[in-house]
């Protein structure tokens, strides 16, 4: 009896792996490829056929040194690792009153004030998001940036503006959330008009 209880189980082992480990992911997987097929490869940007990033992953702007490269967009600050690490997302998890948060919120005004001559600076150029690699930055954040880049591209700030706002991505299904710009595409769209 014992045996035949036992082998009762391991069959049904055998059977729910083979369908819930194999055939169901290769399911999804299929209907993944069938009907989302960008967006199950991981909603990769490519110009001139090379991958350069994805939608959904935020990077940097910078050079070497970690400096602000003038003539793009930046983008969110990231907490996630050394920064846009996807395999350490992660915010700072720090409290509004944590000195290291303080002190990294302070040190990124000084730097976005020296660089953009603002001093009304949206909160998301101050702060990471939750997941440390948030690819948007909000409509004022990029408007921030506007006078910069053109004069480090040699356009208008019209020309940029006017790209900005194009760029601008609505809330979903109208109501939830707030809007967005997507800063890779933007910076893709800027290399574009000159």
């Amino acid at each position: 009896m014992k045996f035949r209880q036992t082998w009762t189980a391991i069959r049904a082992l055998l059977i729910f792996t083979v369908v819930l480990g194999v055939v169901y992911p290769l399911a999804v997987t299929a209907v993944g490829q069938l009907v989302l097929p960008a967006q199950a490869n991981g909603s990769l940007i490519r110009v001139d056929g090379e991958v350069v990033g994805s939608t959904l992953i935020g990077q940097t702007f910078a050079d070497a040194d970690g400096n602000a490269l003038p003539e793009w967009f930046q983008s969110r600050p990231s907490a996630a690792g050394d920064g846009y690490d996807g395999g350490a997302s992660s915010g700072s998890n720090y409290g509004p009153e944590n000195d290291d948060l303080i002190a990294a919120i302070d040190a990124r005004r000084e730097a976005i004030e020296s660089l953009d001559a603002a001093t009304l600076i949206p909160a998301d150029a101050l702060t990471a998001s939750a997941s440390g690699l948030d690819p948007h930055i909000s409509p004022a954040n990029a408007r921030l940036q506007v006078p910069r880049v053109a004069g480090a591209r040699g356009l208008t700030t019209e020309e940029v503006s006017r790209l900005v706002e194009s760029m601008i991505q609505q809330r979903d299904l109208g109501y939830l959330g707030e809007p967005t710009v997507n800063v890779l595409s933007l910076n893709i769209a800027l290399a574009k008009l000159g």
